[in-house]
């Protein structure tokens, strides 16, 4: 019996001391791919060389996240390399490994390879659907670097798009993600900022795109990222150039390029080579744009960058054109622009166009510039009209669907509803009948008919609830209305005066009422399509910048209420304000309009000034609200104006505020707040046909 318990006892050892070493193997196998890692941001080559010998030399049975991590690093390290179509065989050979694991995290990893191949090619909506689908599929996650990865996707497809304000609101979300990472914490926040420069160029703001780069090289010292470095050089120079620093831009560029060569990024290398051309195709140094044009197309082709190719052959046709080679040039151009055409690219070919015949009017070759600018004015024309038309046409599809399914739904709950009243009045007859002619079965059948009816029962209830959860809702918002305020208020009202004021404790209620600024400008402008859109978006941003407590309301057209209970005075202001930004600070986004959007309103404690309820009741304080909304308007509109407390005797007071606000302010009678909204810019022809 000893003999059998130490055999045991050993058995147990050996099998605690083999995992502890498998343990520490894998321990060291992810310590070693970090070494890769950091190694690659130096020297891509030599990364690339280590990570390949590494991962032949794992074994069949090797650790499922040492295999995971080298697939993932491998296809970004032959990506920087130039190697495209070996990076998607690797993602090919992650997402193989991920399916096999059912890892709904590493699926959705690879799976972002797919996004920007969509983006790429164009087909910017399949792909935000796509990133839709992989977002759901990790719902809950805890995985920071695979939400901060998402968002990135979400900030480069939105970027094709030329959307710039939900790209900017997905990238500041990713730059946020990257503070919560354990690893490389300094990199990802690097390339995150770098993300951002380039979409502050995007927006024509290269002041901002400078102060960011400026940001992340004072965090470079901490990242021994020369990659990083480079790509944010790179960046900075064309900012440089927007801003007319055309040596600065250089030496940028000079510093960005000495950068990939030594890290043997060829992808990058090439890229930087054609913005180099582009820079002295701009000051009009043709002879140099024509060489770094042709060093670029060599760095191309052999980092297989289709892209990068083709730009690469325009500069050197433009270089040559320049130089008043106008037959050489028009074989690189017109080969260019035959390649764009079959992939069907128009603007890059209406861009082309423009530079083509800036080329034919400094050659003097004034008939082919007029001919080249008026097939460049069709097809920008035409773009207009397919942009126009699509974003028409997107929210018109929206709003029929929309419609659609508000029909469906009521027609549903309207059959689910004499569904149930027929069955019950069928059910109840059978009863009957069987009750009269059969005694004997009769406890069998009633039973069993009572638990269908009972059923039915359930389903009928089941429709008077929604029919009555409709009743209380705006149909359009899905905000409270305001039947369902004034319910509220019936029950509160029935509440006793001294139980209220106890309950309140110094934090009385507080009753916000805001009006849209120009709505009808709005729906006479655009039409009551992108009204509704208007006022749908309105009520989504009122329900974020409240509490869950608070109880937002669409009071009747484009007016809204927010009930907020037991607000303490000293916030009061500050949800005021926080209001009016949300509604205010950022331009509503419909298709391809971005039209601006502020509120006015005016706000009052309930009580008000510790009167009574008896004497100045919600009716009044709505009234009263009413009347500060309107003094708002009168004074410039974007702004709140909310009544803090009386300043005299209420029974001197009530008689003037019942009626006229501006009387009893005039007369010193109540103390007013002023909340101002945020400040617009002028950004859509409404706002500058307004008159007060």
């Amino acid at each position: 019996m000893l003999q059998l318990l130490t055999y045991r006892l050993l058995i147990i050892l050996f099998l605690i001391l083999h995992v502890g070493i498998a343990h520490a193997e894998d321990q060291h196998d992810m310590e070693h791919l970090d070494a890769i890692r950091a190694l690659s941001d130096n020297d891509n080559d030599e990364g690339l060389k280590q990570l390949s010998k590494f991962k032949d030399t794992l074994p069949p049975d090797a650790d499922y996240e040492v295999r995971a991590q080298t697939y993932r690093t491998l296809a970004t390290l032959l990506y920087d390399a130039g190697r495209p179509k070996d990076a998607a065989a690797t993602q090919e050979a992650l997402l193989k490994l991920a399916f096999e694991r059912k890892d709904k995290e590493l699926i959705a990893f690879a799976s972002l390879a797919e996004i920007y191949d969509l983006v790429e090619k164009g087909k910017q909506d399949v792909a935000l659907t796509k990133l839709d689908d992989i977002k759901r599929s990790v719902d809950g996650t805890k995985n920071q670097e695979l939400l901060m990865r998402i968002e990135v996707a979400y900030g480069s497809t939105y970027s094709s798009l030329g959307k710039f304000e939900p790209s900017l609101s997905h990238r500041l979300e990713a730059l946020r993600l990257s503070d919560l990472l354990t690893k490389r914490r300094t990199q990802s926040k690097l390339y995150r900022l770098s993300s951002l420069a380039g979409l502050y160029l995007d927006m024509h703001n290269p002041e901002k795109s400078l102060e960011t780069i400026a940001t992340a090289l004072e965090l470079s010292a901490d990242a021994n990222s020369p990659k990083l470095i480079g790509s944010l050089y790179s960046t900075q120079a064309l900012a440089l150039i927007d801003l007319g620093r055309f040596d600065d831009a250089l030496k940028s560029y000079q510093h960005a390029l000495k950068i990939f060569k030594e890290t043997k990024s060829i992808g990058m290398e090439a890229l930087t080579l054609s913005n180099i051309a582009d820079y002295y195709l701009h000051i009009g140094n043709y002879i140099e744009a024509e060489r770094t044009a042709r060093q670029a197309l060599v760095k191309s082709e052999a980092a297989e960058d289709k892209t990068a190719i083709l730009n690469s052959r325009a500069n050197i046709g433009f270089a040559l054109g320049g130089q008043g080679r106008i037959q050489q040039a028009m074989v690189f151009i017109n080969g260019v622009m035959k390649e764009l055409r079959d992939l069907g690219i128009k603007t890059d070919i209406e861009s082309m166009l423009g530079e083509l015949g800036r080329m034919y009017e400094k050659a003097g070759m004034y008939k082919e510039a007029l001919e080249t600018v008026r097939e460049q004015q069709n097809l920008a024309s035409e773009l207009f009209r397919a942009s126009t038309a699509k974003a028409v046409a997107a929210m018109q599809e929206q709003f029929d669907a929309n419609q659609r399914k508000k029909q469906i739904e009521l027609l549903a709950r309207e059959n689910q509803l004499k569904d149930a009243e027929i069955k019950n009045r069928r059910l109840q007859q059978i009863i009957t009948m069987l009750a009269a002619a059969v005694t004997v079965m009769a406890g069998i059948f009633v039973f069993l008919l009572y638990r269908r009816v009972r059923n039915a029962n359930e389903k009928l209830l089941e429709a008077n609830l929604q029919l009555a959860f409709h009743a209380v809702r705006d149909p359009l918002t899905g905000l409270y209305n305001r039947r369902s305020f004034v319910d509220m208020m019936k029950t509160r009202t029935l509440a006793s005066e001294k139980e209220r004021r106890e309950d309140d404790a110094g934090n009385p209620d507080c009753l916000i009422l805001m009006d849209i600024d120009h709505f009808k400008q709005i729906n006479d402008t655009w039409g009551h399509t992108v009204g509704d859109s208007v006022l749908m978006e309105v009520a989504h941003r009122l329900k974020r910048a409240v509490r869950d407590t608070d109880m937002v309301l669409r009071w009747g057209g484009e007016e809204f209420l927010i009930y907020s209970p037991k607000s303490h005075p000293s916030q009061l202001t500050k949800l005021v304000e926080r209001i009016l930004l949300a509604i205010g600070e950022k331009d509503i986004q419909i298709g391809e309009l971005a039209i601006s959007v502020t509120v006015t309103a005016g706000f009052i404690p309930l009580p008000f000034s510790d009167i009574p309820e008896e004497i100045c009741n919600w009716e009044k304080a709505i009234q009263m609200a009413d009347m500060a909304l309107y003094l708002g308007k009168a004074h410039g509109r974007n702004r709140a104006y909310g009544l803090a407390k009386l300043l005299v005797p209420h029974d001197q007071a009530m008689n003037v505020l019942d009626h006229d606000l501006s009387a009893a302010l005039n007369a010193g009678m109540v103390e007013l707040i002023e909340v101002v909204g945020p400040a617009r810019r002028k950004s859509n022809e409404i706002e500058e046909n307004i008159t007060m």
